[in-house]
């Protein structure tokens, strides 16, 4: 494959794509973890979702 004069250019382009991908990648990660971890402290201290109650059933409270 002969990618000309341009072959650093294009190289270079994969590259900051590449990086920049996996920069994504590990922050969504990463920002997952603490989301749930926050999720998790809050259960624990009894604070629970608003979509419980709806699993609960009509007419019935959980509060």
């Amino acid at each position: 494959m002969e990618l000309g004069p341009h072959a650093a250019f294009i190289w270079a382009s994969y590259g900051v794509n590449a990086l920049v991908l996996g920069a994504l990648i590990a922050w969504l990660v990463a920002d997952g973890r603490l989301q749930q971890r926050r999720l998790d402290q809050l259960e624990a201290r009894g604070v629970r979702r608003r979509s419980s109650a709806a699993q609960a059933g009509p007419g019935r409270r959980t509060s």
